[in-house]
């Protein structure tokens, strides 16, 4: 090599900086390659926010609709109930007769079924009162809501009709008969036991204890069949007082199937909106069976008196046996021979129907 044609060192060094920028230029753009490879493979959750519409939350959102505390439910029994036969416990089942709302909106459709434990019952003249534990309502597309007792439902006036019991009318049939019987004794053995005094009418001018005539009055037996009938009497109109007592002290009563009952929210009530909407829907697309409201039992009107009872001819005391004691011979006189004079039975009472 000639040395004109030999590269001169500043020429070689400028090469070797060109080279060494050339090598750092590439060395940088592979380092922003591979960051944007890596970027590009980052989730997209990551790299780039989501609309609020795309997010879903990780626990869906129950919305509650609430029914005040003083609203008022009406119900219809749909199983009869003998307060006799009702113990602590037990369950009641009825069905709600209109619809129940919160605002403007409907949220207990009409035909729901309730089923409810009972805490006790009573009585309230004609009305029947129900008290109870809790409830339960049964929504036409199986929802049930629990409802928190006390609560108390109450007849409408004049369903609850009394319900003596077996014992209560067979004290009301036995207590006249044996009161009956129990003053008749009583009457009998308490009767005078001095017997009936009878005054005897003489003719003018006879002596009493002269021959043929009588003594002024006579006693006979005890009369005991008058003191008998009114000791009955008496008994048989105690025996009836106390069984009618008897019978109206019972406290049972019995609410035939139908018969409306209301009952009053003590506390707000919360349902589950959607499951409220769609048991509404349901139920307007396929209405429950409702039961009919039974009516107002109306006592049978009294009957006509056409017995006109018994009514009583008196009997007669009768009379006693007389005997009237002869008189010994007096000298030329020869005495009297005694007399018997029999009596006359007694005649007891006669019943006869009344004119």
């Amino acid at each position: 090599m000639s040395p004109n044609l030999r590269p001169s060192r500043s020429s070689v060094s400028s090469q070797t900086k060109l080279a060494q920028l050339l090598a750092v230029l590439i060395r940088m753009s592979l380092m922003t390659l591979v960051s944007l490879t890596s970027l590009a493979q980052q989730p997209a959750s990551q790299s780039e926010p989501q609309s609020g519409a795309d997010i879903a939350p990780a626990h869906p959102v129950v919305t509650a609709v609430t029914v005040p505390a003083g609203t008022n439910i009406a119900l219809v029994l749909t199983h009869p109930i003998q307060s006799r036969y009702i113990h602590r416990g037990d369950d009641i089942y009825a069905q709600i007769t209109s619809p129940v709302t919160s605002g403007d909106e409907v949220v207990i459709p009409a035909g729901t079924l309730i089923q409810a434990k009972v805490d006790k019952l009573g009585r309230n003249g004609s009305r029947g009162e129900l008290y109870l534990q809790s409830m339960a309502i049964d929504f036409p597309d199986g929802y049930v809501a629990p409802v928190s007792g006390p609560i108390t439902m109450e007849s409408n006036q004049g369903y609850a009709l009394k319900d003596p019991g077996n014992g209560r009318v067979a004290a009301l049939i036995v207590g006249p008969l044996a009161g009956t019987g129990l003053g008749a004794l009583i009457g009998h053995s308490v009767a005078s036991s001095k017997g009936t005094t009878i005054t005897a009418s003489n003719p003018p001018g006879c002596t009493p204890g002269s021959f043929g005539c009588l003594s002024s009055s006579v006693t006979g037996p005890p009369d005991k069949g008058k003191d008998t009938v009114i000791g009955a009497a008496i008994g048989g109109g105690v025996g009836l007082a106390a069984g009618l007592l008897i019978a109206a002290s019972s406290h049972n009563f019995f609410l035939d199937v139908g018969a409306p009952v209301e009952m009053v929210l003590q506390h707000p009530l919360i349902l589950q909106q959607d499951q409220v909407a769609d048991a509404v829907r349901r139920s307007a697309e396929h209405p429950v069976p409702e039961q009919p409201i039974a009516q107002r039992p109306v006592p049978p009107p009294p009957q006509p008196d056409t017995d006109p009872g018994i009514c009583w001819t008196p009997g007669t005391p009768g009379t006693p046996d007389v005997d009237i004691p002869g008189t010994p011979a007096i000298g030329d006189s020869p005495g009297t021979p005694p007399i018997h004079i029999p009596g006359i039975p007694a005649t007891p009472p006669t019943p006869h129907p009344c004119p």
